[in-house]
């Protein structure tokens, strides 16, 4: 196996603001900022969005009554007020104000000490068709001061508005060439990852990131979305592939996740997606789910490969929501991305995700990830199997918190293992799905 892993860097960049625009919305992760040059606010300070159709979604901080809330006007012209009596109270009079959309959920955040709080969130299923590009097209960014005296001067020294960036990173991997080797432009790895929004996996989507292999440091480059179904939504979980002159683009269907099915589609596309903002049609991937051990309510975390000519898919499978393991499976024709027959299962496992194809001294593994829900030999680890699914080790290296991927590359003779953990942001109202962390480990030299 490899020499074991250390830790060396650790990152969060944190920016709800990506790409900064006021209109041109082709996906529903959108932020506008206002920073406040005085906390003494004689009114009201108002941030969000205009929809078509009369739509406001609307973020508010009322400087005399010190909360911050929710309005949302519809399209029949209804008009709801939404706030937490936990949370809509800072407990010093915020620096900034911001609204964010993302995915079909709105909330209101506050800054103080650099550090940005949800304060209140809603949910716009059923009222507000956010993930219709026809609504997208015409939605904007927009700020107000609403004073209690006319004579009061707006309190707002600045704002941004664009393209939602994120809380924190997951679900980090290399993009890759089809036959596994890592893909590289102007001297720096490209990787993929989950960008969390405030709150569950809804709210999150997928970004395209350079990776400075000597520095570790990390800049934006892109964002994809999956279109299907007639909705843009932010499917995450992803693997992308070179393959010759195009792309694939392998998402787990989370940007709708219900609690009752989750699955693993395709995307192809000639565009740079490396660059800018990228909305890319989805046809679901077909695995053999029936031929896995257990029944299976759902897939996710796709890794794809070219092995002996034939692409490989690694994915997870779920007996349940959440009791998942890693299983294999090969396209029975070369070069083909269908007709899957499955090589092997981990069905062991009841917490592994995180299932990667790697090549180590030109040997095929899978690696995964062992959750610290599996029975207890096999908790807070990064297994190794072979092609059948059969374990033949693990990697020595400090597990974090959560179930962090296994992403690996070889550099100057050392391996690099760049994943994440599972430390939150922004407090109590986002709830789950905030993490994480990025961290680089490396190994001290060739095994």
């Amino acid at each position: 196996m490899l020499s074991p892993f250390s830790p060396v860097h650790r990152s969060r960049p944190v920016a709800l603001v990506a790409d900064e625009r006021r209109t041109g919305f082709v996906a529903p992760y959108a932020a506008v900022e206002a920073r406040l040059g005085t906390h003494d606010l004689a009114g009201r300070v108002v941030a969000g969005f205009r929809g078509p159709g009369g739509v406001l979604l609307e973020a508010w901080y009322d400087g005399g009554r010190r909360l911050a809330g929710l309005d949302v006007t519809d399209g029949t012209g209804r008009t709801t007020h939404h706030r937490s009596r936990r949370h809509g109270r800072p407990d010093t009079p915020p620096d900034g104000l911001a609204a964010t959309l993302t995915g079909r959920q709105l909330t209101v955040l506050t800054l103080a000490d650099d550090t940005w709080t949800p304060r209140a969130k809603v949910d716009l299923a059923d009222r507000v068709p956010t993930t219709d590009p026809a609504f997208l097209a015409g939605l904007g960014a927009d700020t107000a001061w609403l004073p209690r005296e006319s004579h009061e001067r707006t309190p707002v020294t600045a704002v941004r508005a664009g393209t939602f960036g994120q809380l924190g990173l997951r679900d980090v991997g290399f993009v890759t060439h089809a036959d596994g080797t890592p893909y590289e432009r102007d001297g720096r790895l490209l990787v993929t990852a989950t960008h969390a929004g405030p709150g569950f996996f809804d709210t999150a989507h997928t970004g395209v990131w350079g990776f400075d292999p000597d520095t570790f440091a990390l800049e934006h480059r892109a964002d994809l979305y999956v279109h299907r179904g007639g909705r843009v939504l932010g499917d995450h979980a992803v693997h992308l592939v070179r393959d010759g002159d195009r792309w694939l683009l392998a998402s787990s269907t989370w940007g709708d996740f219900d609690h009752t099915s989750m699955g693993i589609t395709l995307s192809t596309s000639t565009a740079d997606l490396l660059a800018g903002e990228h909305v890319l049609d989805a046809v679901p991937l077909a695995l053999p789910v029936g031929d896995l051990p257990t029944p299976c309510v759902g897939t996710w975390d796709p890794h794809l490969a070219v092995v002996d000519g034939h692409w490989h898919v690694s994915f997870v499978a779920a007996r349940k929501f959440f009791d998942f393991y890693p299983a294999l499976a090969r396209a029975r024709e070369p070069g083909r991305l269908d007709g899957w027959e499955l090589l092997g299962a981990a069905s062991d496992r009841r917490g592994t995700e995180g299932a990667m194809l790697a090549r180590f001294d030109g040997t095929w593994r899978v690696l995964a990830s062992d959750g610290r829900d599996n029975p207890k030999p096999l908790r807070g680890r990064f297994p190794v199997f072979d092609l059948a699914m059969t374990e033949v080790g693990s990697l020595d290296a400090p597990y974090p918190t959560n179930i962090p991927w296994p992403s690996l590359v070889e550099r100057d003779g050392r391996w690099l293992l760049l994943t994440f953990d599972g430390t939150p942001y922004g407090g109590g109202v986002a709830g789950y799905g905030t993490h994480g962390d990025v961290l680089v480990l490396r190994t001290e030299g060739r095994p």
